[in-house]
């Protein structure tokens, strides 16, 4: 499953860097979020699979966060220095020679393991689950255009309602079902999940609004917006691979608290800056930030897959990167709206933020209260 995910993503960046149409394009994209999807949650299995000892996989766990920190905080700057030098396109080519590397490694060192013998696709309940969220982030990034109180928008809200229902009555019956209802019966493994979406529920959807503001409001190019985020994506590269150290002494449960207390605390710190707000006032929210949400998801990763049987471990690992997903789509269509006008922007940004901050926060509490030390 590993190597057709990287397969499927790195044919999908080349058909990206061709698209002639955004149709063409957004086609592509798709199918390179479906190899993503088969990556991600396939690799953690092969770490829960391969390091025994749990001090030694959460140390490798650790590592994995740490390398996803370094890809996070480079990923704007060589995405603005790529445009500014060539074009956009270059962006999707940068993806095929490291998915060729990847591709030749994986080959040759990772081991084959056995899957889970007759187990079907359970292709209801993924419908299901696609309907639901698609419904519900459109009536998030459509409620300022049409109000809530549209017949659009409460359709939207109705039908995920009911596509929720649907999804949960056939996991419930599924011989095979797509996620095991019954790993919800730990409380660390609800907690964790419900922490890695307000992780990138409040970090990403930071992040969108303050692109959004120091191109649009400081008129920044693509290129020094990037840079402007550096202290916070450099943060993030160093925090995610001190927190697998960390982790791997001390237990998630105590990372998870050390992430998130300072993550809040920037997000509430960044509430106070507005268009005329000198840059070195950003710096240490920034770093606040960046460190908070990368220290946090190793652990949040490590407690996820330490609270799951091992022979459930991939299942653990892709429903810790659904509740990551769902959390970034949702901040995108939820926080974006905040400041979708520009008149208002500033207030709106501030709203955002103090959500952001609100998640962690929130993530804090059910880290405290649910989350058992190993």
């Amino acid at each position: 499953m590993f190597l057709i995910g990287l397969v499927l993503f790195t044919g999908a960046s080349v058909a990206c860097g061709l698209a002639s149409n955004m149709w063409t394009l957004q086609l592509a994209r798709m199918v390179q979020g479906v190899g993503a999807a088969l990556q991600v949650p396939a690799s953690l299995a092969l770490l829960n699979h391969t390091f025994a000892d749990p001090h030694e996989r959460d140390r490798a766990i650790g590592l994995w966060g740490g390398i996803a920190g370094v890809a996070a905080a480079g990923g704007p700057i060589i995405g603005g220095l790529l445009v500014n030098a060539l074009s956009w396109r270059s962006v999707f080519f940068l993806n095929i020679p490291v998915g060729i590397v990847a591709l030749l490694l994986a080959w040759r060192f990772v081991p084959h393991i056995e899957g889970q013998q007759g187990r079907g696709l359970d292709l209801g309940a993924q419908f299901a689950g696609i309907i639901a969220l698609a419904l519900l982030t459109l009536a998030f990034i459509q409620s300022a255009a049409w109000g809530w109180t549209s017949l659009p928008i409460l359709g939207s809200l109705a039908g995920f309602v009911l596509a929720t229902v649907i999804f949960l009555l056939i996991e419930r019956r599924a011989e095979s079902p797509m996620l095991p209802l019954g790993l919800f019966r730990s409380l660390t493994f609800s907690a964790a999940n419900s922490v890695g979406l307000l992780l990138n529920f409040g970090f990403y959807g930071e992040l969108f609004v303050m692109t959004l503001f120091f191109q649009n409001i400081r008129g920044l190019s693509a290129l020094i917006t990037g840079l402007a985020l550096l202290p916070q994506m450099g943060m993030a590269a160093f925090s995610s691979t001190l927190s697998g150290r960390v982790t791997g002494r001390r237990g998630a449960r105590r990372s998870m608290i050390i992430g998130l207390t300072p993550g809040a605390a920037g997000f509430l710190l960044m509430t106070l800056v507005n268009a005329a707000t000198g840059y070195l006032l950003f710096v240490l929210p920034l770093m606040a930030i960046g460190f908070g949400m990368a220290f946090t998801m190793p652990a949040m990763t490590t407690a996820v897959v330490s609270s799951a049987p091992k022979e459930r471990s991939g299942i653990a690992s892709g429903v810790v990167n659904a509740s990551r997903q769902v959390g970034s789509a949702l901040s995108v269509a939820v926080l974006g709206s905040f400041v979708s006008q520009r008149a208002t922007f500033i207030p709106g940004m501030h709203l955002a933020l103090a959500s952001a901050g609100g998640a962690f926060l929130f993530g804090l509490l059910l880290t405290l209260l649910f989350v058992r030390q190993r």
